[in-house]
């Protein structure tokens, strides 16, 4: 899998005073996608282990570019991708379009770490590893 597609419609909790999608909520969708893309690949979030050991993936960078805004009601398609793999981390990249308009275009970048006894960088396991390398292609 290349890249997952999801759509999303707006609900009125997303938008400002104005009626318009708060930027904020943009991070929301993109997690949201990313989480639907790790799920397609057998890797939901939350269920992560190696080696008997909890994983989580803190965020370390999240960037997203606006291009026309959005508005209640309106239905949204997110692509999501991975754009980047490292030993630790991966970089997603979104897509948000609407009726094949460009919305907004993002990045988020999470780095797999064990949870106990702390934080601490690991590499991402190797199945999952392998799933990814194969959705980047």
């Amino acid at each position: 899998m290349r890249e997952h597609t999801e759509r999303r419609r707006v609900e009125w909790a997303d938008t400002d005073m104005a009626g318009i999608v708060h930027f904020a909520r943009f991070f929301v969708f993109m997690e949201t996608a990313e989480h639907r893309f790790r799920e397609a690949l057998g890797f939901p979030i939350g269920q992560d282990s190696t080696n008997g050991a909890s994983l989580g993936w803190p965020r370390v960078s999240a960037a997203c570019d606006y291009r026309r805004p959005a508005r209640f009601g309106d239905e949204l398609e997110i692509v999501t991708r991975v754009v980047e793999q490292g030993t630790t981390s991966l970089t997603f990249g979104f897509t948000v379009t609407r009726e094949g308009a460009l919305v907004a275009e993002g990045r988020m970048t999470s780095v797999c770490c064990r949870l106990e006894p702390h934080l601490q960088p690991v590499p991402i396991p190797e199945r999952m590893a392998a799933a990814i390398e194969v959705a980047a292609d």
